[in-house]
């Protein structure tokens, strides 16, 4: 009977650990419920127990052979219980981290890049005994490591063979979007999303008009010439092909990019993605993991995309590559990604917050030490809206204006189901107003480490509305709506 008491008060410290109040509550009534049968069921064995002396008193010798085997048999059914209680604790103290584990490794993976980590999996034995949602996280972090490495070969051959050439130089790659912020809605098929920032040829400079094109902010990037006769030259580079004589016959002659990547001096985006692809499959061939994998190309106008097979055909990865120049010195980026919902001429290039929007998940995730549930709120949110990728946005603007209107001591992981809740009551009054205010313009609540444009933040504030087709919109985001409000009174 200690044993017993031992048992159910390891059971109660267990649940007290890791359940909230309600669900402590109710298996702590449980535990009180077996408690009771346990007891009645010893109490049970003691009576036996004294019939069996009785009746080895009166002389009965068989049944005192039947009353000990059955004394056996109860001894292994308490024995039985004890064993499933004990295990029962063991799930749910394994169950309660579970649904943890795959945001705090994305958060890590936001904070700091893990090295070495494929060959040290390879050496692990205790990879064949992790839980299936434990081995897709691994995965995801060695795709993500793999992928920014692989784009890092593309972009030292690209710049080998443009160097001392008229076209773009290109700097290192800035991981942004849902898989680098730790909340792709995907399973598999990842798309992982790069911005490799150009930088103008020597003897050119980019110049960045703004067009009246609101309700978006769409730039035309200007390709110019620039005298560089007095300007010091490094060291392999040519004098000044604007007024030297055989320089400026080699840059009429060659290939350039305001003849092979501008519009009217403009600098295209569709000639600009067709050139990034032409270099992806040519410096492909030069690279090792050619000769284990297959490049597939993604058709896209404005876009460099391709997916990383093996030579069986199985996917691997797939990749995006946004290139973009810089406001500057903010965070923000003037590149190839269009919005959705509106058409944009070849020669304009859309303002886009990828970078800052990546800096805030990492001031969130700094900020609040790792134990927050911004990132799951997210991922299942976005679960409903894929292949909407205007849509999503949107819904993860919801969410990057709750962060910073409430504290986050409330974004714990403990308060995941109010804080889905205050998601979807954010959703429906903004579907009600007609309104979703953009996070970064007009917005003084944007954390200060996120470098942006001056007066951006002192700018009226952009309703997002003015790009959708309002009721379509209402009627997806109806469907979401409805989808978690199920979710949040059923559990599924």
């Amino acid at each position: 009977m200690a044993l017993l008491d031992v048992a159910f008060g390891l059971y109660a410290h267990f649940v007290g650990d890791e359940l909230d109040d309600a669900t402590q509550e109710r298996m702590q009534q449980r535990a009180e419920m077996l408690r009771r049968e346990m007891t009645r069921l010893w109490q049970e064995v003691e009576r036996m127990n004294q019939e069996q002396r009785n009746q080895e008193q009166s002389g009965f010798s068989w049944a005192s052979l039947l009353l000990s085997a059955l004394q056996h048999w109860q001894f292994w059914a308490v024995a039985a219980v004890l064993v499933l209680l004990f295990g029962l604790c063991w799930w749910l103290r394994k169950r309660s981290h579970e649904p943890e584990r795959e945001e705090e490794s994305s958060c890590n993976n936001v904070e700091e890049e893990k090295h070495g980590e494929e060959n040290n999996d390879a050496n692990d034995p205790g990879r064949h005994f992790e839980h299936p949602r434990q081995r897709r996280v691994r995965k995801r972090d060695r795709d993500r490591e793999a992928v920014k490495n692989l784009v890092q070969k593309f972009i030292d051959l690209f710049n080998r063979d443009v160097f001392n050439t008229w076209y773009p130089v290109l700097e290192n790659a800035i991981e942004v979007g849902s898989a680098f912020e730790g909340w792709s809605p995907y399973e598999h098929d990842i798309p992982f999303c790069l911005l490799v920032p150009l930088k103008p040829p020597r003897g050119h400079i980019f110049h960045l008009e703004p067009r009246p094109s609101w309700p978006a902010r769409n730039f035309c990037i200007h390709v110019e010439l620039v005298c560089t006769c007095e300007v010091e030259q490094p060291a392999g580079e040519t004098r000044c092909f604007l007024h030297g004589p055989e320089e400026e016959q080699s840059r009429k002659e060659g290939p350039s990019i305001l003849d092979d990547l501008c519009t009217d001096s403009c600098l295209d985006v569709q000639k600009t993605a067709e050139w990034f692809k032409k270099m992806v499959r040519r410096c492909w061939k030069d690279l090792p993991e050619s000769a284990t994998h297959r490049l597939m190309p993604v058709y896209s106008e404005r876009s460099c995309k391709f997916r990383v097979l093996t030579q069986d055909w199985e996917k691997r990865f797939f990749v995006e590559l946004m290139f973009g120049v810089q406001e500057g010195d903010s965070d923000l980026f003037l590149s190839n990604q269009c919005v959705e919902a509106a058409y944009t001429p070849r020669t304009l290039w859309p303002e886009t917050y990828a970078v800052a929007e990546m800096k805030f998940f990492r001031h969130i995730v700094s900020q609040a030490q790792g134990d927050t549930c911004h990132l799951r709120c997210l991922k299942l949110c976005a679960r409903h809206l894929l292949d909407r990728e205007f849509y999503t946005y949107i819904m993860k603007t919801v969410v990057m204006h709750l962060l910073t209107t409430m504290p986050l001591s409330r974004w714990r992981k403990r308060n995941f189901l109010e804080r889905m809740e205050d998601i979807a009551e954010h959703l429906q009054s903004s579907l009600l107003e007609r309104c979703f205010n953009h996070f970064f313009i007009g917005n003084a609540n944007v954390p200060e480490e996120i470098n942006l444009p001056l007066g951006l933040r002192t700018a009226e504030p952009f309703n997002l509305c003015q790009l959708l087709d309002y009721e379509n919109a209402r009627i997806d985001f109806e469907f979401v709506l409805s989808e978690l409000r199920g979710l949040l009174m059923y559990g599924h």
